[in-house]
């Protein structure tokens, strides 16, 4: 199974962008789906992240402006990011983790203009 990240692109800032994620299979009992992203020059960083209850986690930096959100039939996770700073522009990556396995998808590349 294979995670295929969209909806990346340039915006500039104060723009928005939605960013899907979608499991080419089925994957069972997905605990945790979550966005992380990375600048260059930085460490991959947790962004948002979604349990299967529907808890949502944000970081700080985005906490009012990106919105999580799942689809657990279809096996989906979005992110609705609004309101976007030159500091978002990063490559976004999504990551389904079952407990036993963790799935991440390929990256997908904002950039935010000022």
């Amino acid at each position: 199974v294979q995670l295929q990240a969209s909806g990346g692109g340039l915006v500039q800032a104060g723009g928005s962008l939605r960013l899907t994620c979608a499991a080419s299979g089925t994957i069972f009992n997905i605990s945790k789906m979550q966005w992380f992203r990375q600048a260059p020059g930085k460490q991959r960083e947790l962004v948002a992240a979604i349990t299967s209850g529907g808890s949502t986690t944000y970081a700080d930096s985005v906490k009012g402006r990106f919105t999580i959100s799942r689809d657990n039939a279809k096996n989906t996770v979005s992110l609705q990011m609004n309101s976007l700073k030159p500091d978002d522009t990063a490559v976004y990556y999504c990551n389904m983790y079952t407990g036993a396995q963790n799935y991440w998808g390929q990256g997908t590349q904002v950039t935010v203009s000022s």
